[in-house]
């Protein structure tokens, strides 16, 4: 039996998506989308160079560099390219790895959370590739969030991964930058959705490094996406409301994309909160009043018990496995561990989930001490608008005293908003080792400046560190 030649070929989803993505321009960004744009491309580029050592991120750009592709991209903070696809696949893992990165997690019953950054670098990549404008690549970085946030609120999955979403923004933003052709663009949103979907597993029980290096394959897969609808390829019909369609196996629903961002309709760009400590984002107020205490609760080896109070979802989300985690992965997941990492070092960054803090006896002792508990004041803090991360932590001491310290609804909690000069201070502790005061300063000032910039290949030239 065959096909009628009038039956669909594409789904209302898949054309919503594809139209939204060809015509959206510039011009109809608002100031505060395209300025949001601006911060997290800062954020997410200190958060990379901070990572660029790590050893993952090593044997990544090795891989990487022996695919060598003169016509590709650059492999970023190195002289080296390769494809457009592998380019995508080591920097956003870069990016992705230290666990500093943005996140997108207001309060929906049912939704998803997830990392919208993880669009960011391999758009970069393929903006070098065309020569793009600083105009351009923000278009398409706000077009890529957009398209990320919007699943998240649609999907209600609870088995797959929110990079997933990643994988369905880069193709159509990637198709964007190579100028596709709208039926291009609806070709390569079907092959990412038919062909890339992330099972949550990558960020359950013990934690591997493929926790970031997912992100990294859904930028892979979303370019190639992208790079084969532009070869004239065609994608699966009806991929979101087919028989075997994402909407049912995948989103857990079916749903319609009646809203976009545009004129009139605030872009969810803006609604991404960038993070504080590089940790996983249910740890951070937790961090945040623990550091509070470093200073006062006096002699460690006396503490006898440690009641951490938090939010509903922080408590769920924390389990065995969090009490004796073995790796960098699973440790930043941990309230356990980033609480007593900052009551001995009073602060949590990047250099607290190396060798040897992970094997610090004293560290492992207070972890076993660690009690967590819902608050739900902090619970409906959560769930409320505007939201706020709240966490209370109280050391006890053998001798009876108890020292208590709150975090929550400052600049440094999760869902506030960031200044431009936060921004700065946090890219220049990622960043400034690496690059030095002077380069941190200018590239700064040229991200700032992007909607001026000619060809966002300067940045990424700006980048080098070998």
């Amino acid at each position: 039996m065959t096909a009628h030649p009038d039956a669909p070929r594409t789904d209302a989803i898949q054309q919503r998506l594809a139209h939204y993505s060809h015509t959206l321009s510039y011009d109809i960004l608002s100031n505060q989308a395209i300025h949001s744009a601006k911060a997290l491309i800062a954020d997410t580029t200190g958060v990379l160079v901070g990572g660029f050592n790590c050893e993952p991120c090593v044997k990544l750009r090795d891989l990487a560099a022996a695919s060598g592709s003169s016509d590709g991209a650059t492999i970023i903070g190195t002289r080296r390219r390769t494809t457009l696809d592998g380019a995508a696949f080591v920097n956003a893992s870069t990016a992705r790895y230290l666990e500093a990165n943005d996140v997108y997690a207001r309060f929906k019953p049912g939704t998803s959370h997830g990392h919208p950054s993880d669009v960011i670098m391999p758009l970069l990549g393929v903006a070098e590739h065309v020569h793009a404008s600083g105009r351009e690549f923000l278009t398409a970085v706000v077009l890529a969030y957009e398209i990320f946030q919007r699943l998240c609120d649609a999907c209600h999955s609870k088995g797959f991964d929110a990079a997933t979403f990643g994988c369905i923004a880069i193709a159509a933003a990637t198709g964007k930058l190579l100028r596709l052709s709208e039926q291009q663009i609806a070709h390569a949103i079907s092959m990412a959705a038919s062909t890339c979907n992330i099972l949550k597993q990558v960020r359950a029980n013990h934690v591997t490094v493929w926790k970031a290096l997912a992100s990294g394959q859904a930028g892979r897969e979303g370019v190639h996406a992208a790079l084969l609808a532009q070869a004239g390829l065609e994608g699966p019909n009806l991929p979101f409301v087919g028989t075997s369609g994402w909407c049912d196996h995948v989103a857990g629903l079916r749903f319609e994309l009646t809203e976009m961002g545009g004129v009139g309709t605030g872009f969810l760009i803006c609604e991404s909160r960038i993070k504080t400590r590089p940790a996983r984002a249910l740890t951070i107020s937790s961090i945040l009043a623990a550091e509070k205490l470093a200073s006062k609760a006096g002699d460690l080896g006396k503490v006898s018990r440690i009641l951490v109070a938090t939010y509903q979802r922080a408590k769920r989300g924390t389990g065995p496995q969090h009490w004796a985690p073995d790796n960098r992965e699973t440790a930043d997941h941990s309230i356990p561990y980033c609480v007593a990492a900052a009551l001995i070092d009073g602060t949590v960054t990047a250099y607290s989930f190396d060798e040897q803090h992970l094997r610090d006896p004293q560290l492992r002792q207070l972890m076993a001490k660690v009690e967590i508990v819902e608050d739900e004041e902090f619970t409906s803090a959560y769930k409320a608008l505007p939201q706020t991360h709240r966490s209370r932590v109280s050391v006890y001491t053998a001798g009876g005293e108890c020292f208590e310290a709150e975090a929550g609804g400052d600049e440094d909690d999760l869902a506030a908003n960031k200044s431009d000069a936060w921004i700065e201070r946090k890219f220049r502790a990622m960043a400034e080792d690496a690059l030095g005061a002077q380069r941190c300063g200018a590239l700064l000032s040229t991200i700032w400046a992007l909607e001026k910039c000619t060809d966002v290949g300067s940045v990424v030239a700006a980048l080098a560190l070998d």
